[in-house]
């Protein structure tokens, strides 16, 4: 029983708290930042974007004058309230949100608190911010708007003979719904056509990929952060009915999906990393307003491309990453 007790414990405090933080002695005197980075679920992709920013912060020369602490809903979007509400708590000095449901939870939690998130798409549909140019609040960040018509441009490069896209996506956040609706809006000017499979939990992506197979000629997924948690099973039904997928985001890529020109997470998150050190070193949320993503990464999955009899031209390739497995 007493064993029971003690797992039971365990698996309460993995879902709320990563464990481990970086901390160092700062200079007498001198004021030492507590800062939560928060993210939705434990992924690849959110997990560059963290461990970049911690980069970045120790590249600048500020592991001892802040003090990290990692924080994780494991996918339970209630226990974001509940992680945001303990930071408040515990009267840290700024929080550090990664992707929009995060960065929600922390606005809905403190108006006074410094917030910079990362990962957003669309701040300013998601309610973040009025407007991208100007943060009178306590919130600003970087924002990886995805680049949604040369995704589908690079499609038409690879694959030319597809007509009809699947678009696989969580409607449930804000950032895939903004990427979709972009996605349907290139088809429709370009004679297009498309059909719609939306989740709301990664069981029901099984069926809705399936349902689509022998509908469409390739899938398009933004960078969405449910379907990414879901990857295998959607590469593999894709791959088996010789379906590409294109996505918004390097890491959907490693994870099996055809090709981007979309987000490099590491990239994103040092350009975080640095707006935080500004504000630590005295900058207002105020003269930061949001950014968005310096850079783009044009990648291909090699082994994806192969399994679909797709061919690479040496232009593509000198052009693009290849990612193999």
């Amino acid at each position: 029983m007493k064993k029971m007790l003690a797992l039971i414990l365990a698996g309460i405090l993995a879902a709320v708290t990563l464990t481990g933080c970086m901390s160092g002695e700062a200079a007498e005197g001198e004021k030492v930042y507590r800062i939560g980075i928060a993210q939705p679920v434990d992924h690849p992709s959110l997990n560059e974007i963290r461990d970049s920013i911690e980069a970045e912060l120790v590249e600048l020369g500020l592991e001892d004058k802040v003090e990290l602490s990692f924080h994780n809903a494991n996918g339970d979007m209630n226990m974001l309230q509940s992680i945001m509400q303990n930071l408040v708590g515990e009267d840290i000095d700024m929080i550090v949100p990664i992707a929009t449901p995060t960065a929600q939870a922390a606005k809905a939690a403190t108006a006074d608190i410094p917030i910079v998130f990362s990962a957003v798409s669309n701040p300013v549909e998601a309610g973040l911010v009025e407007k991208l140019s100007e943060t009178n609040g306590n919130i600003t960040g970087v924002s990886d708007t995805i680049p949604v018509e040369d995704i589908m441009k690079l499609s038409h490069v690879l694959t030319p003979e597809v007509k009809t896209y699947g678009l696989i996506y969580n409607s449930s956040e804000i950032n895939s719904v903004t990427g979709i609706e972009k996605a349907k809006a290139y088809c429709e000017e370009n004679g297009l056509d498309y059909r719609e499979g939306t989740i709301t939990s990664t069981s029901e992506l099984h069926q809705v990929v399936s349902s689509l197979v022998g509908e469409v000629d390739a899938f398009f997924t933004p960078d969405d952060n449910m379907v990414a948690t879901a990857m295998p099973t959607y590469v593999k039904l894709a791959t088996d009915a010789g379906i590409p997928i294109y996505v918004g985001a390097d890491s959907l890529v490693k994870d099996g999906g055809l090709a981007t020109v979309g987000i490099d997470y590491t990239l994103l998150g040092r350009q975080t990393g640095r707006m935080i050190a500004r504000i630590i070193n005295g900058e207002t949320i105020a003269e930061n307003p949001v950014e968005q993503i310096a850079e783009y990464s044009n990648m291909i999955n090699m082994d994806t491309a192969e399994a679909l009899n797709i061919e690479v031209t040496e232009d593509i390739e000198n052009d693009f990453v290849l990612i193999y497995k």
